[in-house]
């Protein structure tokens, strides 16, 4: 049907963004000697992941789509791959979200002791642990822990063992959802908390002759000079209340999206198996492709907080022509 082959263009479409504009994220972070330092090797961590998801996940997952009944006919050795992969690539993606989302609250509250030494140590033992966690909930079932391929029904799918089932959506899913709504909850509090300090601390005028006033400029600028200490005051938001609240912003969109794209899929994926609910195949395929699309908002999302991201394309292009 007409209908058919539209949502059919449309995931191809997807796959094919997603891969593109993941790859273009990491091309930029190689070619440009400032991204080579946190948080961009984050970000380069999380770009891996969903250019991962693209090249090799959602493809296959898209074979299956046209194969009717939904029925898997590319056999056991295949299917164990494409499984592994797909636990592997989507569990790094979200647990790459989730240090991207610590790392800038810790960055917003722990500014003396997040230091640019630890913050990269912490960064790159954040990454270290996120691959090796994914890739420990991915291999399980190859290790026997559930079954992933049924020849009779030819059925490919994510081992449905009631144990596996809780334990793999609990450390691919809740577990990081739990942590990014307790960081944003944190940053959201400590905005609030530094924007109403400034209202309550506002300080009155000071002698004519400590005052060096910047006329018809807004904000207004005052400096106070004292036993060679100079202190800054400003009328409106400091650097860092706009730091803390586009920080706020971004990781309140990230953290968004993140819910919406896979919260159905998980919500499924651990009632079906403990319940042995029988869930429509094209409700698991739209709770699926929902999930597959987080991988290609990331980037969006990231680079569209950070003016160097959008100058870096620009220069990109322009060396390319």
């Amino acid at each position: 049907s007409v209908f058919t082959v539209l949502i059919l263009t449309l995931l191809v479409l997807l796959t094919v963004a997603t891969f593109l504009w993941n790859l273009l994220v990491l091309a930029t972070i190689l070619r440009v000697k400032a991204f080579h330092r946190v948080p961009h090797n984050l970000v380069a961590s999380t770009a891996v992941s969903d250019v991962l998801v693209a090249a090799l996940v959602m493809p296959l997952s898209l074979v299956k789509e046209l194969s009717a009944g939904r029925r898997w006919r590319l056999g056991r050795e295949l299917c164990l791959v494409w499984v592994c992969f797909d636990v592997l690539c989507c569990t790094a993606s979200i647990w790459n979200v989730t240090a991207i989302a610590l790392d800038r609250y810790w960055s917003i509250t722990r500014q003396l002791q997040y230091t640019l030494l630890a913050r990269r140590r912490i960064s790159n033992v954040m990454i270290a642990l996120t691959w090796l966690l994914s890739a420990a909930i991915s291999l399980a079932p190859l290790l026997g822990w559930g079954e992933t391929y049924s020849p009779e029904q030819e059925r490919c799918q994510v081992s449905q063992d009631p144990s596996y089932t809780i334990v793999s959506t609990g450390g691919a899913f809740y577990l990081p959802l739990c942590v990014v709504l307790f960081v944003y909850w944190k940053i959201y509090k400590a905005s609030k908390f530094h924007m109403g300090g400034r209202r309550r601390n506002a300080v009155g005028p000071l002698p004519e002759a400590a005052q060096v006033k910047e006329a018809s400029q807004e904000p207004q600028m005052v400096f106070t000079a004292r036993r060679a200490a100079i202190t800054f005051q400003t009328d409106g938001e400091t650097w860092r209340e706009q730091k803390e609240k586009k920080a706020a912003l971004m990781v309140g969109i990230l953290i968004g999206v993140f819910v919406l794209c896979w919260i159905p899929f998980f919500i499924t994926e651990l009632i079906s198996p403990l319940c042995s609910c029988n869930i429509p195949p094209v409700w698991k395929s739209i709770f699926l492709w929902l999930g597959y699309s987080n991988s290609f908002f990331n980037p969006l999302i990231y680079t569209a907080f950070n003016k160097n991201y959008n100058n870096a394309f620009k220069n990109l292009f322009v060396k390319q022509r």
